[in-house]
């Protein structure tokens, strides 16, 4: 079976909009592992909009028996937190300050050399590299080429996608992008945009290993609660 990662920032969003000490993500990954979630995933951004630093040293202490996946870009000062705390996995994405949220995948291309350098850093500490890609085949193949160990194929223009032609063709794309990262021996996770009601065809992907999901289970968790948000997402997955 597929395995959830949570996302949790927005646990801190509602925290932020306050300026206030509730509610804690931290207390959040509890709830995560109590629903039956395999992983946590927080973003400590730049400007710090939500996950501060406290949250993800004490997520540190506190996630033992679950993954613990920081989002980051690939910043000297993104690095250097990030081989202080020791994530379980570090997932390096795009990070722009005027963007709401992350809305598209690393441009692997481009910064083929930093992406590499840190790649080979996060390794000296034993830290598994996944990078936030479109679902492109040559940006697949380059991935591996670069030394990642893993793929977060984004799902974004999957989960925007309004016609039947153009649905069809996003979830091609993902299809083909799975396989390929098989082939090469990446570690495919898939994410941004997932939601309950377009989840399953996404789930129905056999090699893809892990989903991370934030907005749509935290949206839900205020009719429902946090629990059973999670519990309703691995339902569907599953």
């Amino acid at each position: 079976m597929a395995k959830l990662g949570v996302n949790l920032d927005h646990i801190a969003t509602i925290r932020e909009a306050r300026k206030t000490n509730e509610p804690d993500p931290v207390f959040g990954a509890y709830i995560v592992e109590l629903a039956g979630g395999h992983g946590v995933t927080i973003h400590l951004r730049e400007d710090r909009r939500h996950i501060q630093d406290r949250d993800l040293d004490l997520m540190r202490q506190v996630v033992t028996k679950m993954k613990l996946n920081l989002e980051m870009a690939a910043t000297p000062e993104m690095l250097k937190i990030a081989a202080r705390v020791l994530p379980n996995q570090v997932t390096l994405v795009p990070e722009k300050r005027q963007e709401v949220t992350t809305e598209g995948g690393l441009d692997i291309m481009a910064q083929a050399k930093p992406i590499a350098s840190a790649i080979k850093q996060l390794h000296k500490h034993a830290i598994e590299v996944s990078l936030f890609i479109d679902p492109v085949l040559p940006v697949i193949e380059q991935a591996r080429a670069l030394g990642a160990d893993a793929i977060e194929l984004h799902t974004g223009s999957y989960a925007r996608a309004w016609s039947n032609h153009e649905y069809r063709t996003e979830l091609d794309q993902i299809i083909q992008g799975t396989q390929l990262g098989r082939d090469l021996g990446l570690v495919v996770h898939a994410g941004h945009g997932l939601t309950y009601q377009n989840i399953k065809p996404i789930a129905a992907i056999p090699l893809i290993e892990e989903f991370n999901i934030g907005h749509s289970i935290i949206a839900r968790a205020v009719y429902v609660g946090l629990e059973r948000a999670i519990r309703d997402m691995l339902a569907l997955i599953s």
